[in-house]
């Protein structure tokens, strides 16, 4: 399965740290396992359940806002230089496992569409990723900015890395949905 993840998502290679590159390959493997999704079902399934008709599909997304995200960070880079630091590998690492927990939070009915399930109901996907991500030993700084990307951080100081994913996000959402 590791392979067929690294295949769907090309951006792991912009990871420089081997040991964080395989650890957000860990939480991938956890959230597929523990969700019941397949790669398959990420190809296909819609990113969000907040909007109707949604033809942007969850790993769509994940790497469009990565994509995004390296965006950003090279012009903030070559305009600020070190005045505003930015961690690559966290800010790639965070990106590609902000949305992780949605393979928690949705549920996957007989017929194939999708739901917000009890798990969901329970707990949205910032908190359900930071929890597979502290399983599984990602630093804090990536843990952060799964759990302020959405709104649980809208009253929390975000980090540079978490400022750049929020704003990504939020400017995908609305251009895909």
């Amino acid at each position: 399965m590791r392979n067929d993840i690294v295949a769907a998502l090309p951006e792991l290679s912009l990871i420089q740290d081997a040991g964080l590159r395989d650890k957000v390959l860990d939480v991938w493997e956890e959230a597929l396992k523990t969700g019941g999704f397949s790669l398959w079902d990420l190809k296909n399934m819609p990113f969000t359940l907040l909007a109707d008709n949604v033809s942007v599909t969850f790993l769509e997304h994940v790497r469009a806002v990565c994509q995004m995200c390296v965006g950003m960070a090279d012009v903030v880079t070559s305009s600020y230089g070190k005045r505003v630091p930015i961690n690559k590998d966290v800010l790639v690492a965070g990106s590609l496992l902000a949305d992780i927990g949605k393979m928690i939070e949705f549920e996957k009915r007989g017929d194939g569409t999708l739901r917000k399930g009890h798990k969901g109901d329970m707990l949205r996907h910032p908190f359900s990723g930071v929890g597979m991500a502290f399983k599984l030993g990602l630093p804090y700084e990536v843990m952060h900015i799964i759990a302020v990307h959405s709104k649980e951080g809208d009253f929390v100081r975000r980090s540079p890395e978490a400022i750049i994913y929020h704003h990504a996000e939020f400017a995908d959402f609305d251009l895909a949905r």
